[in-house]
């Protein structure tokens, strides 16, 4: 019918080097807390979809594992899977970079994007520039690494921008029906969610070690009258760690647990009962069998 604005839906990989705030921005997007974060790189694992559905657009966020060059283990060459998976799957590509600080794994990461597929690039972290006036060079300089469909400031966390980012998004998705309801947030499971939440709190619990050296299994779920039980594990990759992770007299995983189980009630709007227990798995990081089984879960 003319003059009636069609509407437009698509996959929008988001990606970037670690730390750059992929997840704060999906969370951003969202209006609420999705995506798992915390200061240190590599906390992101797997893809975790965020929908964000506006009047004529319904965009699909992908919030990928961060780019890296040096695949120790197993899980790190699948999480660089992830990454590819996502970039050969997305309609369009959004590439986020601190600003003020282009990286040589910035300009490594530019090489990897597709031929054919429109990449809008992010400048995040505008919040932190004293001097407006080095933004102008700066864009310059990350214009001269490809051609941009779009390039656009932003700050994540004070959520400035974020509608200019998203109304440039848009344009570049191809015209089809929304694929979700307007109320729904991701494609992710509950089950998968509550394992995330249990793992962004030994990251903020924890070193800077032991956090990569953990994982999280989530046992048995079940949901009831709107209470949801939920049993987790722990996985460490030695026995030493265990007590780690339990802290003197238990301390430190109530704290785990009892932070996890706000977050859940928050994001899935009702009661949950969560316990946790830790278990060591050596060897756990390279065994492809385990990882696909709990990629799964």
């Amino acid at each position: 019918m003319k003059g009636v604005k069609e509407h437009r839906c698509g996959y929008v990989a988001i990606i970037g080097r670690p730390n750059v705030g992929k997840s704060t921005l999906l969370n951003s997007l969202l209006g609420q807390k999705l995506s798992i974060t915390s200061h240190k790189p590599q906390t992101t694992r797997a893809a975790i979809t965020g929908i964000v559905t506006r009047p004529h657009a319904q965009l699909i966020l992908i919030d990928t594992p961060g780019f890296q060059t040096h695949f120790i283990n197993t899980l790190n060459r699948r999480m660089s899977r992830a990454l590819t998976q996502s970039l050969a799957e997305a309609d369009a590509i959004l590439l986020v970079v601190e600003a003020l600080k282009l990286r040589p794994e910035d300009r490594r990461l530019v090489e990897l994007l597709p031929p054919g597929k429109p990449v809008l690039a992010a400048i995040n972290k505008m919040d932190r520039v004293a001097d407006r006036k080095q933004l102008l060079p700066f864009i310059r300089q990350l214009a001269e690494q490809r051609e941009f469909a779009e390039i656009v400031p932003i700050s994540a966390t004070k959520a400035k921008g974020l509608d200019e980012l998203m109304n440039a998004t848009e344009k570049y998705l191809p015209r089809r029906d929304f694929l979700y309801d307007a109320d729904e947030i991701t494609e992710a499971s509950e089950r998968f969610l509550a394992a995330e939440l249990i793992r962004e709190k030994i990251f903020r619990q924890l070193g800077d070690e032991l956090p990569y050296g953990s994982t999280v299994v989530i046992e048995d779920f079940s949901e009831r009258q709107g209470l949801r039980r939920i049993h987790a594990s722990i996985i460490v990759g030695k026995e030493s760690h265990k007590g780690m992770v339990v802290g003197v007299g238990g301390k430190r995983l109530k704290e785990i647990a009892s932070q996890a189980r706000r977050d859940m009630e928050k994001l899935f709007g009702g009661k949950v009962f969560l316990e946790i227990w830790v278990k060591a798995k050596p060897g756990w990081i390279d065994d492809e069998r385990f990882l696909k089984q709990i990629s799964h879960a």
